[in-house]
């Protein structure tokens, strides 16, 4: 008897927040490997504000998912079946697999991980593409240098947490901005920022101007919107902004809102840059060992916000937009 694997496949392009209507849950058996491939059991599956481009038609980064095909999600799963001698069945891999109980892959892009070292679903996390992409985006991108002022934004979520933490440990001030108390409490009270900035309550350009008070030399931005253009007022000479992402704006259905303070940039000969983590992918290896590390030492904090249930993914995938998950956002498909 064949083994069923079910997936979500989209349905339709979005247009604002996804709904249930854009999505199909389908079965279907999973087939005969061919040589050199290998069967996944997906176990955990990695939820991230990315994948609501993903699904827009349009020239980007990464080709957008197809109508018809299985979303496209980072995953982290068992080897259960195996043509390829590089990969025994037992092997716990991480690779894009996407939203379905089972993934078949050539062995491309696939990376064996060992939970001696951290759980499984960290490597989703700060060992996963979210911790490449606050290393290589703060370290790289904004050109970091020790004892300068950080800020950034989505700061409790999976790629600013680990922002501010490197900057803490290579000798910065570092100022979060996040969406409620309970979460600003956790950015300086557990992973030891100078201070957090309650954007639902607080007016972000005074609360800026209180703790930065000689300017911003990087700021990494994960949200765009108001929050962009308040950081633009309070920049210094040679601030580096990183474009990572614009949460703010990706459920528009109106035209994306620019920063309406951008000639600051040209006041303070600053600059703006956009980062996208795949062009560093091959220093990957060279980011995890230091962050792992750093994970051994108690200098760096992982948090994950786990689901349970393939099914959930439509409405649990909008937690991200929502702004209720705490950490990274991961989906539990199966038992380890």
């Amino acid at each position: 008897m064949s083994t069923i694997n079910h997936q979500f496949r989209l349905a339709a392009r979005p247009v604002g927040m996804p709904k249930p209507s854009d999505w199909n849950y389908t079965e279907e058996p999973v087939r005969e490997l061919a040589n050199g491939e290998v069967l996944i059991k997906v176990l955990y599956l990695s939820l991230d504000p990315a994948m609501r481009g993903w699904m827009n038609e349009g020239r980007s980064y990464i080709a957008p998912v197809g109508i018809g095909e299985v979303m496209r999600a980072g995953g982290a799963g068992r080897v259960v079946e195996s043509k390829n001698p590089g990969f025994a069945v037992g092997d716990l891999v991480t690779g894009i697999f996407g939203i379905q109980e089972y993934a078949t892959s050539n062995g491309q892009g696939l990376n064996k991980v060992n939970t001696k070292f951290a759980p499984l679903p960290v490597y989703l996390s700060t060992l996963g593409m979210p911790g490449m992409t606050a290393y290589f985006g703060l370290l790289d991108t904004g050109e970091l240098k020790p004892g300068e002022t950080v800020v950034v934004s989505g700061a409790a979520g999976a790629v600013g947490a680990v922002v501010g933490q490197i900057a803490k440990i290579k000798g910065c001030p570092v100022v979060g901005i996040a969406g409620g108390p309970d979460k600003c409490k956790y950015l300086v009270e557990e992973l030891g920022f100078d201070a957090a900035i309650d954007y639902k309550s607080a007016d972000v350009r005074k609360a800026l101007q209180q703790h930065c008070p000689n300017g911003i030399d990087v700021y990494f931005d994960n949200v765009g919107g108001d929050i962009l253009d308040a950081v633009l007022t309070q920049i210094k000479r040679g601030t580096r902004i990183v474009i990572c992402g614009a949460i703010s704006q990706y459920n528009n259905t109106t035209p994306v809102k620019g920063p309406s303070n951008y000639l600051s940039l040209l006041v303070n000969r600053a600059s703006m840059k956009g980062m996208v983590v795949f062009d560093f992918a091959a220093r990957y290896g060279e980011a995890a060992k230091e962050m792992a590390g750093w994970m051994a030492a108690g200098k760096l904090k992982s948090r994950e916000d786990i689901v349970t249930g393939l099914q959930t993914f439509p409405d649990t995938l909008l937690k991200l937009f929502r702004g209720e998950n705490f950490g990274k956002l991961v989906l539990k498909v199966a038992d380890e």
